[in-house]
């Protein structure tokens, strides 16, 4: 009964179209009046403990550390060495656009901000050279994803907190796999290209490259300080975040790109962005408490071996249970319900929770890419200015990739774990 009070409650509010920060606060309130199994004061207490955490500050500081970079002139440096280093190819701008959203994970790690961001740029220009947009908006739309799976990476953090894993070894976790994704989009693009005989652009000279190299080695130099200062044990992740917002701001005035009124608009975006975050993780600490209650995770583990206590099924399970989840939700609300539910599972299989959170966070970005809900490329499709119908048929290959990429890191857990290993 207590379940069905508060997930159906949740799931009325989403309908309905309130906030998932809202619908989750709300849902659990209507639980606590409901069950009258607890004292309404434990709704203060579990927000205020949620956000009583050294972890939970490195979230403001890497949006703000992106919010600086992005108007800092970093994007347009970035896409400009991009161009240079591999845009002379055939299909040269779908490369571009995979490249450049490769280098722009280390600065923003939000899919939905690099689907916005770089689509409002690429999508138009490579429609103006003769890409179809349908296919610009698919390629930019499937590149978006690979910055959550690149540290740093926002839903990555707040994996960490609601599983209470170590955040170092999941940026580390997710470099080699958001790497490889990269370079497979890169080289499945390159095949379409040469199907669809796609223009490349005009051969840089080798000067042009070296200038072009030397104008963005300080913006590469980013996720180099972040991974590099956390693995050798100089800081935390939450003092890399901070770390990283004063790089931020040592390299856009240096470079003279960034303006006072630049980084008044980036405070303000950063701080809108943060709070919504906040508000969602204070709830989530709620919500999950609820779920504990209730024994909710102990009853899935008991179904699931009902199913099968095969390893290999099981985790097939849960990812087509949240491949599923993914074609119709958001996923910071997959992310809140499915964590305190699936974490024990996955542990008594024998799974590092640093191992299913990239898992899950693969999962998460395929699902901004599935219809009926996939927010990157419907922000995609609508800068292109395309049915998201036609979208879709050219985003099939790209989410098939994916889903290969997904069964290799479920599967194979060395690479996923090579690096945390290492520390």
């Amino acid at each position: 009964m207590g379940i069905l009070v508060l997930v159906g409650t949740l799931f009325i509010t989403l309908i309905i179209g309130m906030p998932i920060a809202i619908g989750i606060g709300i849902s659990s309130i209507v639980y606590i009046i409901v069950m009258e199994e607890a004292s309404f004061l434990i709704v203060p207490q579990m927000v205020a403990n949620a956000l009583d955490s050294y972890n939970v500050i490195a979230i403001p500081f890497f949006i703000l550390a992106a919010q600086i970079m992005n108007r800092g002139g970093v994007t347009d440096r970035l896409m400009n060495f991009a161009s240079r280093l591999i845009g002379h190819f055939k299909g040269g701008l779908a490369h571009v656009n995979i490249l450049t959203s490769m280098l722009f994970a280390g600065m923003s790690g939000s899919a939905v901000a690099d689907s916005a961001g770089l689509g409002h740029i690429l999508i138009p220009n490579m429609t103006k050279k003769g890409y179809d947009p349908a296919y610009s908006a698919a390629v930019t739309a499937a590149s978006s994803t690979i910055g959550p799976i690149i540290p740093p990476s926002v839903p990555i953090v707040i994996y960490g907190i609601l599983a209470e894993a170590s955040i170092g070894k999941l940026f580390l976790a997710g470099a080699v796999p958001g790497f490889v994704m990269g370079i497979a989009m890169i080289i499945l693009s390159a095949y379409i290209a040469y199907q669809k005989d796609y223009p490349k652009e005009a051969k840089p000279t080798f000067i042009e490259i070296v200038k072009t190299a030397i104008s963005v080695i300080p913006a590469l130099l980013t996720p180099v300080i972040i991974l590099g200062g956390m693995w050798g044990g100089i800081f935390s992740p939450t003092e890399a975040a901070a770390v990283a917002v004063g790089y931020a701001l040592l390299q856009g005035f240096a470079m003279r790109d960034l303006k006072l009124a630049d980084l008044w608009d980036a405070v303000k975006e950063a701080t809108i962005y943060s709070a919504i975050i906040m508000l969602i993780v204070a709830f989530a600490n709620l919500f999950g408490w609820i779920l504990t209650t209730e024994q909710v995770p102990v009853r899935f583990s008991e179904w699931i071996f009902t199913i099968s206590e095969n390893k290999i099924v099981i985790l097939l399970i849960i990812n087509l249970f949240l491949l599923v989840l993914g074609c119709v939700m958001e996923i910071l609300a997959i992310m809140l319900m499915t964590v305190p539910v699936f974490l024990p599972l996955v542990v008594e299989l024998g799974l590092d929770p640093v191992h299913f959170g990239i898992i899950m966070v693969l999962n998460l970005m395929i699902g901004l890419l599935t219809p009926p809900f996939g927010l990157s490329l419907y922000i995609a499709q609508d800068v292109a200015g395309v049915s998201y119908s036609r979208a879709v048929r050219f985003i099939i290959p790209y989410i098939a990739l994916m889903l290969v990429l997904l069964m290799v890191i479920t599967f194979v857990p060395e690479f996923v774990m090579f690096l945390p290993n290492l520390i």
